[in-house]
């Protein structure tokens, strides 16, 4: 059971579990069984990262959601506890389907992105940092690959290089966008539980 955080007429909000795609064949087809109709996806989680997501529930609205939605905020736990308070990432990326896996590469050709996040990092612990990072683009893999790329994988991630054996700490925790009808700004807010989130104060203070 998928949980509902809010539903419209428009759209539904919610909690995506590691494990599922966010596409038709995975949160797609589970929404729709569960909320008893067609559901559009708007937007996009890797397979095993957690947390909030939008989806339509018509036509309409799918195209307004894909056109407003904004803001979306991620939390991460990385591998170092010694990186700079706040920074930016600038990288060419490369994701080769094949694998299902990105890289850095140092010039354009076929097929390579330009990707930027910045991060701002909010405690360390235990020789990790937690982290709360934003889009600028949105690549396949990206945060997980920036951070990797510079030796700072996120806990979990072992397709990177973290040698944790835990589910990988990324977390979809901000997101808004306008309402389809009202054209009133929404946002949306939640906060991972478990381990290693449960290190951090901040985390055990708003859970």
């Amino acid at each position: 059971m998928i949980e509902i955080i809010e539903r419209t007429t428009d759209y539904v909000v919610c909690l995506k579990p590691v494990g599922l795609s966010s596409q038709d064949d995975g949160m797609g087809k589970v929404l729709s069984q569960q909320l008893g109709c067609r559901v559009f996806c708007v937007h996009r989680l890797d397979t095993a990262v957690s947390g909030l997501m939008v989806y339509a529930l018509n036509g309409k609205a799918a195209n307004s959601l894909s056109a407003t939605l904004g803001n979306k905020e991620y939390l991460a736990v990385i591998e170092n506890a010694e990186l700079a308070e706040t920074g930016t990432f600038e990288d060419l990326l490369f994701h080769d389907s094949r694998s299902n896996k990105t890289y850095p590469v140092k010039r354009m050709r076929n097929g390579v992105r330009e990707a930027r996040l910045s991060y701002e990092r909010i405690e360390s612990a235990n020789g990790l940092s937690l982290l709360r990072v934003r889009l600028d683009t949105g690549r396949t893999h990206q945060i997980r690959v920036q951070f990797a790329t510079r030796k700072m994988p996120l806990v979990g991630d072992g397709k990177y290089g973290s040698k944790h054996n835990c589910n990988i700490a990324l977390y979809s925790c901000h997101l808004s966008f306008r309402d389809p009808s009202t054209n009133e700004i929404r946002e949306f807010t939640s906060w991972p539980n478990g381990q290693p989130w449960e290190s951090f104060s901040v985390i055990r203070e708003n859970n």
